[in-house]
């Protein structure tokens, strides 16, 4: 499949994209508004992945758009709600028009991607980064345990934190664009120099077990044996005796390290001029400092009222019917067309029996893939729970069968 999206939908599901209070999430108001964002998000990096006009981010610059319970599937796609937005984000911010287009807004984007990089920053430094794989539409179930879904929770949110450095990255390629009030925020209000120092440090984006694996594409991957920071801040940055030392720290990195970030080596000789200089002190000019309007309100219009606010979440919205639950689960599987997650995911279905790759899939669930009639036989006393369960919620077919698919 081309699209999820013709171009006039399009923009009338980003015309249709509202600010809602923290009392409304979960709400279907709520709800309607996350399939919208999803299906822009699927045509976002389906249009970048193959080259083509990309349109909705034009469309995103052009229209001036800023962006334990009975169940657990409403908590969970409240969740999974900030990583699509991200998701999103990543894919336009790529571009430099997308960063000015946003305006006032970048503010609060810099604030968030701070908040999002010192959590990421703490839990590296804690060894409390997570090493499970993240539970997939299909195998969340209506049954999944508040465990289950805090675990998710972890593995969402590293996954989040890393796309906000990627983000991070885009806003520096675009710093001349966006004036000095966002770098002054970053610099000045939240030190991020020191942050990634941390991040670099604490080397959060790699593991050792039996092998050395690095996080690349979404996926802790092997790195086979044999086998980006940006510093144009001088000028602006104040390298006082703490933010010096600090620094400095960087000098000690591994060559792994280096390998997969090159441009730390034109940071590691820049560092080795600054442990034996003083840089002249940043010149003090008067600026007018623009503070984030998203966090602020929010943070003042609901001040004092978070437990009245959780209160109603738990009774009024995370608490729905059978019914209400059968519909949002039926609305879902219409909005992820599995022709087009396959086209996004870059690895071929494996055999949920024996890993290799799947040519037959589950036409009553459409969530697991096999290789041959004798893998899904031996698999199906373990599938059957997930199976029922999905096809209960989804209303889908009565009958097992398995159908042919071929992998191109």
């Amino acid at each position: 499949m081309d699209s999820v999206l013709l171009q006039g939908e399009a923009v009338g599901y980003i015309q249709s994209l509202e600010k809602m209070s923290l009392r409304n999430i979960g709400s279907p108001r709520w709800f309607r508004q996350h399939e919208y964002i999803e299906k822009l998000n699927m045509q976002a990096n389906l249009n970048a992945s193959a080259n083509q006009e990309e349109f909705i981010k034009d469309l995103f610059v052009s229209l001036g758009k800023d962006f334990n319970p009975k169940s657990t599937f409403l908590l969970y796609m409240v969740i999974h709600h900030e990583a699509t937005i991200i998701n999103l984000l990543e894919t336009i911010m790529y571009h430099k028009e997308s960063s000015g287009a946003a305006g006032d807004s970048v503010l609060d984007l810099v604030d968030y991607r701070h908040r999002k990089l010192t959590l990421l920053a703490g839990r590296a430094v804690s060894g409390e980064i997570p090493t499970g794989a993240r539970i997939t539409h299909a195998q969340m179930s209506d049954t999944a345990s508040v465990q289950d879904l805090q675990r998710q929770s972890d593995m969402l949110e590293f996954e989040i934190a890393i796309k906000a450095l990627s983000v991070l990255c885009y806003i520096t390629d675009h710093i001349e664009s966006l004036g000095l009030s966002v770098l002054s925020r970053m610099l000045c209000t939240h030190n991020m120099p020191c942050v990634l120092v941390q991040l670099v440090e604490n080397f959060f984006f790699s593991r050792v077990g039996r092998t050395l694996e690095k996080y690349t594409e979404g996926k802790w991957r092997t790195v086979l044996p044999g086998d980006q920071l940006k510093l144009n801040c001088q000028k602006k940055y104040d390298f006082n005796s703490f933010n010096k030392t600090q620094l400095l720290k960087v000098r000690f990195c591994t060559g792994v390290v280096i390998d997969q970030l090159p441009n730390l080596l034109d940071l590691k000789h820049f560092l080795s001029q600054l442990a034996v200089t003083d840089p002249a002190a940043p010149k003090k000019d008067l600026i007018l400092e623009q503070l984030p309007e998203i966090w602020n309100n929010i943070v003042t219009k609901n001040s004092n009222k978070w437990k009245a606010i959780a209160k109603y979440q738990v009774t009024q919205v995370f608490n729905p019917s059978e019914s209400e639950l059968r519909e949002q689960a039926s609305r879902l599987a219409q909005t992820y067309n599995l022709d087009v997650m396959e086209h996004l995911i870059p690895d071929k279905p494996k055999c949920g029996a024996c890993g290799r790759t799947g040519a037959k899939r589950c036409s009553r669930c459409q969530g697991e893939w096999y290789c041959n009639r004798e893998c899904q036989v031996k698999h199906w006393p373990k599938h059957k729970p997930a199976c029922r369960c999905h096809t209960k919620t989804t209303g889908g077919a009565q009958h097992q069968q398995v159908k042919y698919r071929t992998n191109k």
